[in-house]
């Protein structure tokens, strides 16, 4: 797992579609699944920890973007 498009497909797995319409929004709402499936032990904390670093990036990204 490397990108967003990896997150969002790790949470796909599980019946979750992320899209708010700000991106910003979708990457919040993502982390906020992320680790409902990790608390629930769906995932394992490898998977976890690596999602978690992506969205973290990601917002980031987004963050500096609207600056």
């Amino acid at each position: 797992m490397k990108t967003l498009y990896d997150v969002q497909q790790l949470l796909k797995q599980f019946g979750i579609i992320v899209y708010v319409g700000k991106r910003i929004y979708d990457i919040e709402l993502m982390m906020l699944e992320v680790k409902n499936i990790y608390e629930r032990r769906l995932i394992d904390k490898d998977t976890y920890l690596t999602a978690w670093r992506i969205l973290k990036r990601e917002h980031h990204i987004e963050e500096s973007r609207g600056e």
